[in-house]
């Protein structure tokens, strides 16, 4: 044995080194002005949220260029409101449909019919409840505009995260068992961080969703509710009924500012934090990058002030929330008996509920309607249905190779990202004047050359998700296909299509069911006093509305619902569980 005397200096070293490694540097600095101009951000802006309704009426939105900013922080300050509620929503109903089949029974039908129905079709039910809900000040309508942001933004965030859990590969599902992690542990070990890429895709595509719907969410009319809350939505809804296209291009300009900031402050950070969620078995060889993550890397008292949080949170995750022995336990012939039985209940249970819930509607509208409203209804719900098959083909044909090949280079993906995200959001109203200019001077019909709006905004949900579903595509199998020369359409039909089918489903599916949502804004096009009209569902909806006709908005909802539903049980849920079960990475 050899013994070493005591090196008093080499301890010397260690404790300056932690100290260096402690001591602020100028990555503190930027890391703590970027969060305190942050804070007084938000505290400005929650303050200008809470003042008394009066204000709308006294100080309504007015096209002056030196109020854009202030509305331009209450718009973002919504966005990321809705964007929070529609996390939380996201992880609590998109894992109870994934982990319970009685829960999926009702869950996924409802998104399946929730996000195909308009935004002015929940605000024609949720004005009034929050305005008395908060009387006398404005969050009342702050509240309403928000829940109309999260009805554009949830359903595809919650579809993605349910796909990812529903197609976690068997052999990981197996050895996270195997080392006897609770379920409450695979959750946060393993299935989370599978899901998190695609998850953080289509957070950003449901941020931008949200600005195609800005207009409907702050310039809110229902019969005779008329409620302007300051934000950019407010002052483009006023510029296109001055017709003035300076103030369009300024909203347009701040529009991009917004999302250039939110995108390198927040979500580039998010890409390249989850970049080590990937599954492969290879490393990569590209990575996504981030400015504010090196920074926040670097920077040592942020480090230090997040240790007793990261501490926490890693504890929180490490919890052993287990069931009893009996529950763990293989499942006897009787547990399966009862539980089929239970199921037969349920399913029971859940129709009888459906088939009282149709009842009560057409109680409701025989009562106040006839026959030819109904016709009128079903007439335009199928002409929708036409265009919404239309434009998702040729969407899909479209953006489906351009994402394989920008999900596939994140050298590219990171210089894209900042635009597509501005594509995404860019309203349509927005080119509605140049819509109605181009068709009332071509003389063109309406009910076809009005189409292609409804899917400016819902396209994007085609491309992020393809380009989440290469992005996570496995590098070692990117390798493989490139050692047996697979190329061509056999590449295409072998490799990547299979690898980002699910993706696809998702981006299809929530694409078709918000083309639905983007109906009721494009087959009604306005410039001033010009308004044109295309024949359809959306624009049915969009009169009765305006009206305030009550029962014939319950009428056109429920067609779209029931179409809607028709639609993705002949067509889509098929193709989830085909995606399911043939093209998981296993």
């Amino acid at each position: 044995m050899i013994f070493q005397p005591h090196n008093s200096s080499s301890r010397s070293d260690a404790a300056a080194l932690a100290r260096r490694r402690s001591a602020p540097n100028v990555y503190d600095l930027i890391a703590f002005a970027i969060l305190a101009a942050l804070i007084v951000l938000l505290a400005r802006g929650a303050a200008d949220m809470r003042a008394p309704s009066e204000l709308l009426s006294t100080s309504p939105v007015t096209l002056d260029i030196a109020n854009l900013p202030e509305y331009a922080l209450r718009t973002t300050l919504r966005m990321f409101a809705a964007i929070i509620v529609s996390l939380i929503f996201t992880f609590t109903v998109a894992t109870l449909a994934a982990k319970s089949r009685r829960a999926e029974m009702v869950i996924i039908p409802a998104l399946d019919i929730l996000q195909s129905v308009p935004v002015l079709g929940f605000l024609t039910f949720t004005v009034t409840f929050f305005l008395g809900l908060f009387p006398g000040s404005q969050l009342g309508a702050e509240c309403a505009s928000i829940f109309a942001i999260f009805t554009a933004q949830a359903w595809n965030m919650a579809f993605s995260f349910y796909q990812s859990l529903r197609t976690v590969p068997h052999d990981l599902d197996e050895v996270s068992r195997g080392f006897g992690l609770s379920a409450w542990q695979r959750f946060w070990r393993l299935e989370a961080p599978f899901a998190a890429p695609g998850l953080i895709w289509n957070t950003m595509m449901s941020m931008s969703g949200g600005w195609f719907f800005v207009v409907a969410s702050e310039a809110i009319t229902v019969g005779n509710t008329t409620v302007q809350l300051p934000g950019i939505g407010s002052w483009l809804a006023l510029a296109i009924d001055k017709q003035d296209f300076k103030a369009v291009a300024w909203a347009v300009l701040a529009m991009g500012i917004l999302i250039l900031l939110y995108d390198q402050l927040l979500f580039r950070p998010v890409v390249a934090w989850a970049d080590k969620f990937r599954f492969e078995q290879t490393a990569s060889q590209e990575k996504p990058r981030s400015w504010v993550y090196d920074i926040l890397r670097r920077a040592h008292l942020v480090r230090t002030f997040t240790l007793p949080f990261s501490w926490v949170w890693r504890q929180t995750m490490m919890l052993r929330l287990r069931r009893g022995a009996r529950a763990a336990s293989e499942p006897t012939a009787a547990n399966q008996r009862i539980s089929r039985i239970i199921d037969y209940l349920w399913l029971a249970l859940v129709i009888v509920v459906a088939i009282w819930g149709a009842t009560q509607v057409l109680f409701y509208l025989r009562e106040t309607l006839g026959w030819s409203d109904v016709v009128e209804a079903f007439s335009g719900g199928l002409v929708t249905l036409l265009r919404v098959v239309i434009l998702i083909a040729i969407a899909s044909l479209i953006w489906v190779p351009i994402g394989v090949w920008i999900g596939l280079r994140p050298a590219v993906a990171e210089r894209v990202q900042p635009l597509a995200q501005f594509l995404a959001a860019f309203p349509a109203n927005v080119l509605f004047p140049f819509a109605v200019v181009a068709i009332v001077a071509t003389g063109a019909n309406p009910t076809i050359w009005l189409s292609p709006l409804m899917v400016l905004g819902t396209q994007w949900y085609i491309l992020f998700n393809v380009i989440a579903g290469a992005s996570a595509f496995p590098s070692d199998l990117k390798e493989a296909a490139g050692v047996f020369k697979i190329r061509s359409w056999s590449w295409w039909k072998n490799v990547m299509l299979p690898g980002i089918f699910p993706y696809y489903i998702t981006g299809a599916l929530t694409a078709s069911g918000g083309s639905w949502n983007a109906s009721i804004v494009a087959e009604v096009a306005s410039w001033g006093n010009t308004k044109l009209e295309a024949f359809g569902l959306g624009s049915y909806i969009a009169k009765a509305t305006d009206a305030g006709d009550f029962p014939r908005v319950v009428l056109g909802i429920a067609v779209m619902s029931l179409l809607v539903t028709l639609f993705n049980r002949v067509l889509w849920r098929p193709l989830y569980v085909f995606a399911e079960r043939r093209m998981r990475l296993d």
